[in-house]
């Protein structure tokens, strides 16, 4: 039986939900909640609480997906969980006895940023392969679309490159389910089989129907990889660095998409052109060996452990990745997973899409931000210029010889450009970030397009030069501002207990964003010519009021504060948000700046002295008077 606060409120003790397995307990102690608590409930989770310890070991049958209690051994840490899926045992995985040791700190710090960064590696590999592909001769009349030029061959050949896109849709979905089910570790193995299943068979093929089938195998894979990466690696990383963790990452990333490049450039060379395209496509294989043989050696996110139960395990490799005392870090880790063990309900793709619970619609918020940043990110144009560099320099008057070395600087310069994210995204925040690379990507699109126009009606190589070198600002701005933000943001938006799917949404925008965009690429290249500069320098403008009126900042916050925004603003207009976090009393309202407290804030939080008016500061607070803590 629950019972409920004078004010018809019900306490943290457990409450039943009818359903097909039976009566449930659930926590139901969440934030939004935790803000009207009053003292007679908090007598009633001490004594709640007393009882749980005194019986640590029980709890409810483990097939019927009921809720246990687990505590850990020093028996001050009790969290209502969800039991591990049944299919985890019979799965590969993450397990402490094979978990890597190293010296200090930095040392696992780097370790995870490289395995992290190989994986990412191989995804920037697997597009780049493509854009010297498409122009082998053989692989085009093996294929049945030589020559290339014509409309219908030119609609195939985007064909065979935008299926990869539906593939790595529903791997994303996939590889999130998985990631919340069974561990993060789990999943990327299952994503890396995959991948290598589908590279085989794209190496091997021998005609159209064969190669779409392979693109689309190999995007399941990678839409499973590119879903979890980035939450398992901001999970293991410590708050004030996970732009920086992921900038290093995505800089990897390039370096594989300009690696693809280069051997493509000297296999183009060599008298066996079957050789040429199947030797560069089959290499990426021995990324993806490197990444299985290595990645069950790594700790396993330690806000999963923690949802399911594990939390010697999360402690374990918390203090593997982090200098100091974690226990305070470890607190607000299992606070946030009691929190969210009442929205289990709220589990599903299709609950978080199609919303009806007003918890529910405050994750459709979180999916609608996600999949439109990926959206964005594709509109400003960098799938255009780089898979299409080659193109775009011809077409500004070069030869095919120079037009290919000059698109191989281009990448180089790209992957140069990415480090400076590693410098200024933590310190310049998300918003800005993405508002000034937006708005300094248009003037060099505009000026791109003017000139490229110019450069065909006279044939003067000084303005082709001129489109060349505003080619090469457009993608080191890009690198520089909007390569990262859209993958690291989704890993800061979601609670604990969907922040796998919720990664994998950002694929699924990112999968639709790719997939439009090289898909109608080629006709408009054919159609409009230097226009599609124009089109991307309008687009670039288009988005900037999204950025400016949708999205909060996160930099500087730990993931579980952030939770405080969604659950208590109800509007997609983050300048609306902030204004009702004011009213409700928040003492750190501005969510259209970078965190005002800085670090030191930060740490001070973390230890458990929070702000007067912050949601975790009164729960906490109120908690430690009535002995929970």
């Amino acid at each position: 039986m629950s019972s409920v606060t004078p004010d018809g409120n019900p306490t943290p003790d457990t409450i039943s939900h009818s359903g097909d397995s039976g009566s449930r307990p659930m926590n139901v102690r969440s934030l939004s909640y935790a803000k009207r608590q009053t003292s007679t409930s908090l007598e009633q989770e001490k004594d709640s609480l007393e009882e749980k310890k005194a019986h640590p070991s029980d709890k409810l049958d483990d097939a019927s997906g009921e809720v246990e209690h687990v505590e850990n051994p020093d028996g001050d840490l009790v969290v209502e969980v969800l039991p591990e899926w049944w299919l985890s045992k019979y799965l590969p995985g993450y397990s402490p006895k094979r978990m890597l040791k190293f010296k200090n700190p930095k040392s696992y710090y780097l370790a995870i940023n490289l395995l992290a960064g190989l994986a990412i590696l191989f995804y920037g590999y697997d597009q780049g392969v493509m854009s010297q592909v498409n122009l082998n001769d053989d692989y085009l009349k093996r294929m049945g679309i030589y020559p290339s030029s014509t409309p219908r061959n030119s609609a195939a050949l985007g064909g065979i490159v935008s299926v990869y896109y539906g593939g790595s849709l529903i791997g994303a979905l996939f590889g999130g389910h998985i990631a919340d089910r069974a561990g993060r570790i789990t999943a990327i193995i299952i994503g890396v089989v995959i991948s290598i299943i589908g590279a085989a068979f794209q190496t091997s093929a021998m005609n159209i129907t064969w190669m779409c089938c392979a693109r689309v195998v190999t995007g399941l894979g990678v839409g499973c990889i590119d879903a979890v990466i980035p939450v398992w690696s901001s999970e293991v990383s410590e708050h004030q660095a996970r732009g920086s963790f992921l900038a290093i990452e995505f800089f990897l990333n390039i370096f594989g998409l300009a690696l693809a490049y280069w051997i493509e450039i000297f296999t183009s060379m060599s008298s066996d052109q079957v050789m040429a395209w199947r030797a560069p496509i089959g290499l990426q294989i021995v990324f993806l060996l490197a990444i299985l043989i290595l990645v069950p050696f790594f700790p396993e996110s330690p806000r999963y452990l923690a949802k399911v139960g594990r939390i010697d395990e999360a402690r374990a490799v918390l203090e593997a990745t982090r200098s100091g005392s974690v226990d305070a870090e470890l607190r607000l880790i299992v606070q946030s997973v009691r929190d969210d063990a009442s929205r289990e309900s709220d589990n599903s793709y299709w609950r978080m899409l199609f919303p009806k619970s007003v918890k529910q619609k405050e994750l459709h918020r979180r999916v609608v931000l996600s999949v439109w940043l990926q959206i964005m990110q594709e509109l400003v144009g960098i799938g255009v210029i780089t898979v299409y560099a080659i193109d775009l320099i011809q077409q500004a008057g070069f030869s095919q010889s120079d037009a290919k070395l000059l698109a191989g600087y281009n990448n180089i310069s790209y992957m140069f450009c990415v480090l400076f994210a590693v410098f200024t995204l933590d310190r310049a925040g998300r918003r800005s970030t993405m508002v000034w690379g937006a708005a300094a990507m248009a003037v060099f699109l505009l000026l791109g397009g003017i000139l490229d126009k110019f450069a065909q009606e006279t044939l003067n190589r000084h303005y082709g030069g001129a489109v060349v070198a505003l080619t090469f600002l457009y993608t080191g701005t890009f690198g520089a501002t909007w390569l990262v933000t859209p993958w690291l943001y989704p890993t800061e938006l979601f609670p604990t207990f969907v922040r796998a799917k919720g990664g994998a949404w950002s694929v699924v925008g990112w999968s639709i964003g790719n997939g439009v965009v090289t898909m109608i690429t080629p006709f408009l290249f054919q159609s409009i010519g230097w226009g599609v500069m124009i089109l991307l320098f309008a687009l670039n403008l288009f988005v900037i009021p999204f950025i400016v009126f949708m999205y909060p900042e996160t930099s500087g916050r730990p993931l579980e504060q952030i939770d405080e925004y969604f659950a208590n603003s109800n509007t997609y207009n983050v300048f609306k948000g902030s204004k009702q976090l004011k009213e409700a009393g928040f003492a750190d309202w501005r969510w259209t700046k970078r965190y005002a407290g800085g670090r030191a804030a930060i740490a001070e939080e973390m230890g458990g002295g929070l702000g007067e008016k912050t949601v975790l500061g009164k729960l906490r607070r109120k908690a430690s008077n009535a002995g929970l803590i």
